[in-house]
Order: structure tokens, then sequence, then C-alpha cells
């Protein structure tokens, strides 16, 4: 009977082997930014539906423990990889989680130096994996990350640690090689998951456009997975003469220009071998007479052989950019059906709001465009196009047009300020180029669909694009005026654009702008018409305002589609995860979150259960709710997990930091139960604790206070308060404070506190 039972586990053993090796169900998981390596975000499941996501519920909570107070924005979104989820940060940590529970397995923490104000863009949105078919040991699975800080990492996706066979010693320093070295650490970086094509992982970068000419370039490298060595560069602007697109580039330093980085999400057609690149606008942005020419590949989707990095086609959305007018977002390969035809095609999002259809094998537009006559320049050296592609009208998602009586106001003292401040500007349309005067840029470099680009359901015939609409005003200002203009306007945004005439300065126009400030459009691509378009979320600063509602908000994040006729999509002001039905564009579930999800949402299927998953950590520059969290959403149900609220034991040991403003301190914290409350004992690097500690509990928390002293600025004191929670089945202690007296800046500043517990996994 023994043998018999041995053999039987013998036997389960064996088909629980063959079983990992043929892999999860299709669908169930989550292996690429977009799911698929064209970047659809669909899902095939379909056991969340129309008819019963009302019943969707809040199923786990982790946070990753990179909580940052004002600056930083998680925009990743997760992958599932061989049944373990992946999520990254913007400080290049990954946590790997249990998608059933969340449950940390492990976390690697990230190298991005903290206690810089100038990330330009300090944000992270996934990973990429690959799988080595050669064997099973350390590293056969990696998981790759890049960072702000221009490190490309190898991960093994069992443990966590990278792959000393990778780079060095599991790194790759991404500023080594370039022809334009960055001047200061934000000069250049990654914001954007890797693509892994093969055995090769591709990178682009993020390039700050506005400080000078010789920007560090956009060059685009593909690394072999397994030694992190170079196999082949492109660089979208042509340096020799023999380049294609050289005769394009007009001016003596015009092939020495900057930029033109690709810094979303890169997409593949292993069939094909072809991956899709959508690269931005060269240095400067809004000044170009040093650049004149219609300048390729900058503004362009560009189709690279996979293996060998060989040009094949490009198609260009803006000719010689002056408006920051970068393709945005990730190119979605999918089949265009024509009768009994389908078309391999890719559709090409921008910031205008243009949405172009191509043919994915030759560049090819699938849908009509047209170049029409744009207004031109009157800065003395710029030559602006004479003409700009557009597509058909119901491709172009977003307005136009806007004049001084389309201005927007709650109140009519503030319609009448709008007006007379859109009447003093320069607006022809959408292609006015910058000027002196001040030029406004509508739908605005974040307008259209930016990054969050476009979803595509191929069965229906429907493509999703999220939009956004912000009137962005630009003025150039000669060299000599650029600092007295600062110093009379510190609030708004500037730029030297060494190396022109001109330095620059931007801001919006807020709500003057006429709403909706943010749509979600369903666009049928059988018709070339719009099925539906809708406002998508509020503002909460005007809730109290009547039919605010209908304006929507400004988003960011992308839109998950699945076969059940689902839209998800998080991305607004108003801090909520939602679920439209694709056919109506009706709204039929919401659910609030901690913290505003500016993240493409994804979803699987594990232990038998679907699940919807959501970063929600806000978003810098846009001032919305910080935070670190990873959502997991699941039908109600019998055997459904719920969220643990059980207050857990608090006492303890921990070792963290403190992250406030620009500073990063480690910590020590020991509570120890008294009573119905706590005794406290803390450390702080470099800090004198003065006083008195006190600890009592707040709900599932704990309130710790203290005064205290920091010798590196002579003389200060100020008093800590910090309210944490127990996160992560209570390995985490996590929460905000406040930093109040002498030593905070103005007196006050918020703070992010960060513990582990000692002694625990």
């Amino acid at each position: 009977m023994a043998a018999a039972v041995s053999r039987g586990g013998a036997l389960l053993a064996l088909i629980a082997v063959r079983a990992a090796a043929q892999g999860p169900p299709a669908g169930s998981e989550w292996r690429a930014y977009g799911n698929d390596p064209g970047g659809s975000r669909f899902s095939p499941l379909a056991r969340i539906s129309v008819a019963n996501v009302q019943q969707l519920r809040l199923a786990w909570v982790a946070r990753t423990g990179d909580f940052m107070t004002d600056r930083g924005r998680f925009e990743a979104t997760p992958l599932l990889v061989d049944g373990v989820l992946y999520v990254s940060t913007p400080l290049g940590s990954v946590v790997a989680l249990d998608p059933a529970t969340g449950a940390e397995r492990w976390k690697y923490e990230g190298t991005v130096r903290f206690g810089y104000d100038d990330y330009g863009d300090f944000a992270n949105r996934g990973v990429a994996a690959w799988r080595d078919g050669r064997g099973s040991g350390a590293c056969a699975g990696r998981i790759f990350v890049a960072t702000v800080a221009a490190r490309l990492t190898a991960l093994d996706a069992r443990t966590g640690r990278p792959c000393e066979s990778f780079g060095e010693h599991g790194h790759v320093d991404l500023t080594r090689g370039l022809r334009h070295q960055p001047e200061y650490h934000w000069e250049y970086g990654v914001t954007s998951p890797p693509l892994v094509v093969g055995d090769l992982v591709l990178v682009g970068s993020a390039v700050p456009d506005n400080h000078r000419v010789d920007a560090p370039e956009g060059v685009i490298r593909a690394f072999d997975v397994r030694s992190g060595a170079v196999r082949w560069r492109f660089d979208p602007i042509p340096r020799q003469p023999h380049d294609t697109g050289y005769e394009t580039w007009i001016g003596p330093t015009a092939h020495n220009t900057g930029a033109a980085n690709a810094w979303s999400i890169f997409s593949a057609d292993p069939a094909r071998d072809l991956v899709f690149i959508p690269v931005g606008s060269a240095s400067p942005d809004f000044y170009g007479g040093e650049r004149r020419g219609d300048n390729h590949f900058a503004n362009s989707v560009v189709a690279l052989r996979a293996s060998t990095g060989r040009f094949v086609w490009a198609f260009q959305v803006v000719h010689h950019d002056l408006w920051d007018y970068d393709v945005p977002a990730q190119p979605v390969l999918f089949a265009l059906r024509r009768g009994s035809d389908s078309i391999p095609a890719v559709a090409v999002a921008t910031k205008m709001g243009h949405l172009f259809i191509l043919d994915r094998r030759s560049g090819v537009p699938l849908f009509p465009v047209e170049e029409r006559p744009v207004p031109t320049s009157d800065v003395p050296g710029e030559v602006a196009s004479p003409t700009q592609p557009f597509p058909p009208s119901a491709f172009r998602l977003v307005p136009e047009s806007l004049a001084a009586g389309d201005a927007f106001a709650v109140t009519d003292s503030m319609r009448a300020a709008c007006r007379a401040r859109i009447a003093a500007l320069r607006y022809e349309g959408v292609f006015t180029p910058p000027s002196r005067r001040g030029t406004i840029i509508w739908p605005g470099n974040l307008g259209g669909m930016n990054w969050s680009g476009v979803s595509v359901d191929e069965r229906r015939g429907i493509v999703i694009a999220p939009t956004n609409r912000l009137a962005m005003v630009v003025t150039l200002i000669p060299r000599d005026s650029l600092h007295a203009a600062h110093m009379a306007h510190p609030d708004l945004e500037f730029g030297r654009q060494a190396g022109t005439p001109y330095g620059m300065s931007r801001d919006h126009l807020g709500i003057c702008t006429p709403p909706p400030w943010g749509t979600l459009t369903a666009l049928d691509l059988s018709a070339g018409t719009v099925k539906w378009q809708v406002p998508l979320g509020a503002m909460p600063q005007l809730a109290q305002v009547p039919q605010s509602a209908a304006w929507g908000s400004f988003n960011l994040g992308g839109a998950l589609l699945t076969a059940s006729g689902l839209v998800f999509i998080a991305g607004t002001f108003d801090q909520h995860l939602r679920a439209f039905d694709v056919e109506t564009g009706r709204e039929l579930w919401s659910a609030a979150l901690p913290a505003a999800g500016h993240a493409l949402p994804m979803t699987y299927v594990a232990e038998g259960r679907q699940y919807v998953v959501v970063a929600a950590g806000g978003h810098d520059r846009l001032h919305t709710t910080m935070g670190d969290y990873v959502l997991a959403f699941t039908l109600a149900g019998p055997g459904a997990p719920v969220p643990d609220t059980t207050p857990g034991p608090l006492g303890g040991d921990y070792s963290g930091e403190m992250h406030i403003g620009d500073a990063r301190f480690a910590m020590g914290l020991a509570l120890r139960a008294a009573g119905d409350s706590f005794t406290a004992s803390v450390s702080i690097d470099s800090v004198q604790i003065i006083g008195p500690v006190s600890a009592r509990r707040s709900g599932r928390g704990v309130t710790v206070g203290f005064p205290l002293a920091y010798p590196a600025k002579r003389g200060c004191t100020a008093t800590l308060t910090m309210t944490l929670q127990l996160w992560n089945g209570g390995r985490l202690l996590e929460g905000g404070g406040t930093f109040d007296g002498t030593c905070a800046e103005r007196g006050h500043q918020d703070a992010a506190f960060v513990f582990r517990r000692r002694g625990r996994g």
C-alpha cells in the first residue's frame, strides 16, 4: 500500500512538472506591459463580466515600501509571469508578490539615489521578463528593470538577486558610450519598461528636452539578455551623410542635435522580426532654428529589424516639432479587418489627439492622411514646417480650436479674466508655433492620449482612447532677459535651451481650458467613426460646483480591455478605478483608491479566480495623493479573499527610513506594549533626540512623536510626529507624518516613514 502511495505521489509530481513545463492556461497571465508584445492591453479573460462586475470587491492590498510624500510617480503595471506578480517602483526596486494573496516573496532594493529634487520624470512604468529555454538554474528566468538613474539591471526571477553574468555584477550603466554625456545626474535615464525580444533586451531613454541643443542623444540599444553586451544600436538622428534622412537636418550643428529619444513603451512583432519605437522630439522643444528641416526621425514611429536594429520604415507624426509633441505612447499592434481581409496594423497615438493607423509591414497609412497648411513662425531664425499630417476627423479625438469666447471658469469674473488672457496670446490652430508674445499650445504637451496610449479589441474592431485637454502657454524669451523673467515669475517652468538665442517659459491655462478636461473615447474601426465618448472621472476641487461631474478629469494611466466587454481604467484626479461597458460607454462600477492610480491596470487568473490589479502611487507634479499601493480586486463570493483589517501586534523592533524633502535618514524604532498603549524608543542617523518619545495607539496603528535637534543645521530644532500602520502581513510599518520647527523648510514639511520588522522575512 505504501508503495502504491509512493508511485501515486511520483505520478502526481510528474504531472505537476509537466503542467509547469506547459505553462499556465492561455491568457491567464500578463507577461508584458500591454499583455502581449504588441501592447493591445486586451485580455481574453471573461470571468468578470458586464453582468457581474458590480460584485467586484477589494481582495488584497500590498505596499512596496518605497513610499515618498512629495516626489515620484508609481506608474508601474505589474507582470504576472510563471505564477509570480512582479512590480517596480520609481526608486528602481522590484517586488515579487503572490498573485492570490499579495504576500511578498522577495524584494530587490533599488539603487536610485534619493535626495535629488530634479529627476525630471521620477517615474517607473514596469519591468520586462525573459526565460532561458536552455536551462533551469540560477537566473534561468530574469526580470529586467531600467531606472531614472540610467541603470539596466537583470534579476533572478526566483530570488530577486542580481544576475552576476549580466553586465557588471547584474547591472549595465546606460550612460556609457553616449555621444553626448549627461551634464548632471538626471539628464539621462529610463522611465518605461525594457522590451524583451528573443534573447535581446531593448531600452530607450528619457532626456530633458529644454536644457541644451546638444542634449544626450536618444539612441536605442539592444543588449544580450545573458551577458549584457551591446548587440546593436540605432540613433533616430542621422549623423552621417549616407544615413537615411540626413538631408532633413539643416544647419551647421543640426546633425549634432540631441534627444529625439524614445522614453515611452516599445512594441514587438516577433514573427516579423520587427520592433516599433515611439520617438520623441529633438532638443530643444520650442526653438528649431539650429535644426531646420523636417528632422527625420524625431517625432516618428520607427520600425526596426529586431535582431539587427536595421531601419525598416518610419512615419513622422509632426514635422520639425516646436511643441513638445513626442510620440508619447506605445505603438499598438493589431489585425485590422476589412471584409475578409486581415491587415497587420499599428495604431500610433499622439499628444495632439491624432490617431494614425498604419500597415505595420510598410508604414503606409490604412486611413487617409492629409498634409495641411499650418501657421508660420514669427520668430527670427525659425522656419516652421509649412504643412503637418492630419488623419480623418473621426481620428482626431480632441478639439483643435480655441478662442477667447471659448474660455471657461466657474464664475463670471474668472471667465472674463480667462477670456482676456486667451485673447492676449497667439493661437491659430493646433500647430501654432511658439512666439515671444506667448503661444497657446492646445491640446498641450500633456494632452491627447499621452503615454496612456490606446487599447484595441480586435474582435469588436474597437479602439479605446483616454484623452486629456489642457491648454499650455509657451513663451520664447531672449537669452539676456531669461534670468529677469525667471525672477519675476518663479512659479513658472523655465528652460535654458542653451545653444539657441532663446530660453522658454511654460505655463498652463488650467480651468480656463473648456471642459471636458478628460474623456474616454471608443472608435469604431469598421465604420471609421466615434462609437461613443464620455467624460472620464472628475476634479475633486470642483465637486461642489453644479454639473462638474460632466467635466471629466485630467488623467494618465491607460485602459485595460477584457473579452467580456469591459474597460477598466484609473488615472483620474478623483482616485477611482472604474469599469465601463465597451459597447456603450456606460460606467458600470467604480472603487475608491487610497492614492491616485496613474497606471495601466492589468488582469490575470490565480487559483481559479480572475483579479484586476492596479498600482496607486500618485503623481508629484499633478499633486495627486501619493502612495505605494498595489491593489487587487476580484468577485465577491465563497472563497474570495478579503483584505486583513485585524489589528496586528505592533510591538517589536524595526529598522527603516525617513524620507523628508530631498533627504533620507536611516531610523530605528522599538515599540513595547504598555497596557492599552506603547512605549517607544527611536534612533535617527545624524539626528539627536532631545526629549521624551510619546507613543499611542491610533486605530490599527501607532502615532509616535518627539523633539529633535539636527547638528548639521546648527541650532535648529523640530518636533517630529509619525502615524504608522502595519502592512504586508505585519512585516511593514509605514505611514506619513509632519516635521515642524526651525529645522523644517518654512517651518513645516511632510515626511514619509517606512520600517521593516527585524527578524522576519
